[in-house]
């Protein structure tokens, strides 16, 4: 066939482009697994998407010590962590309930707690968990132990990383990665909205057994494979004041200013409309640092 001088141009061209993506979509490399901690990012690269595990340099740590108010959750949530970095059988865990209340500060006080002995954490975004195989495959080669961490879980109906989670937890014929732990915060205790409908469909036998209703079912069925479930109650005010002060306290703030935020403290916590952990930390922050400020 003889080649035209258009038919040329175009095949130059091809050529310079593919010399472009060699360039600036290489091959992903293997990961940093010195790191403590990763996240699962992707690109698009021509219409397809690219992913990796990216290792953070800088972790927003927070010790266990720190978080006051959740006594049990706390000892549950790190004695499930010690079983599982022990090699022992240990549940992927599901924390709910009021926000700020330090769900996803507990699973980082997991990776400060248990990181010096091969415990190591994964970011994922909730779009991205139908990549669990991918991910599960990568580390099952690793002598560490990782926790896939998914923070403020929540699905519609038609999410497909709804039916993917499901699969990882319980309920593939693949086996998932014995080195590998699912933790995941939420706001909602079965992880999906429900309305008043499913409700209305629900069924009772002749003994007044309750039976909800199919939809209600597939909604209970994903919270049901989280072997552990943490739930998370507002504070009360003490509790609020509680943290408050340690804060003050970590700030450096002596015991006297400290007793005297007490009713800024909660003048804050109602503007806010809350009072949560996250409030608390939030005003101990802005307090100390007016102080600091007004000590220039």
């Amino acid at each position: 066939m003889t080649l035209t001088p258009q038919t040329g141009a175009t095949r130059g061209q091809l050529q310079r482009l593919l010399q472009w993506l060699e360039y600036w979509a290489p091959v992903a490399s293997e990961p940093d697994w010195s790191a403590l901690a990763f996240q699962w990012r992707k690109r698009r690269v021509l219409g397809t998407d690219q992913a990796q595990l990216v290792a953070v340099r800088r972790i927003a740590a927070i010790a266990p010590e720190d978080l006051l108010g959740i006594d049990v959750q706390k000892a549950e949530i790190l004695r499930n962590t010690r079983q599982f970095v022990h090699g022992l059988p240990a549940n992927n865990v599901l924390l709910t309930g009021a926000r700020g209340t330090g769900k996803s500060s507990l699973v980082r006080a997991c990776l400060q707690r248990f990181g010096q002995e091969a415990l190591r954490l994964i970011e994922v975004d909730k779009s991205d968990l139908v990549d669990l195989p991918s991910i599960a495959d990568l580390v099952a080669v690793r002598p560490e132990r990782f926790v896939v961490f998914c923070d403020d879980l929540s699905f519609e109906p038609s999410d497909a990383s709804y039916k993917a989670l499901k699969a990882a937890l319980d309920g593939s014929i693949a086996a998932g990665a014995s080195n590998l732990l699912i933790y995941a915060t939420s706001n909602r205790r079965h992880l999906m909205p429900e309305s008043m409908r499913e409700n209305l469909a629900a069924q009772y036998d002749e003994q007044g057994e309750l039976h909800p209703a199919e939809a209600a079912e597939e909604k209970i069925s994903l919270s049901e494979r989280f072997g552990m479930w943490l739930t998370f109650h507002s504070f009360r005010q003490e509790e609020y004041l509680q943290i408050v002060a340690h804060w003050l306290a970590r700030f450096g703030l002596p015991a006297e200013a400290v007793a005297a935020a007490r009713a800024e403290a909660l003048q804050y916590a109602l503007q806010r409309g809350s009072r949560s952990g996250r409030v608390a930390t939030q005003f101990a922050r802005d307090y100390a640092g007016r102080r600091g400020l007004a000590e220039l």
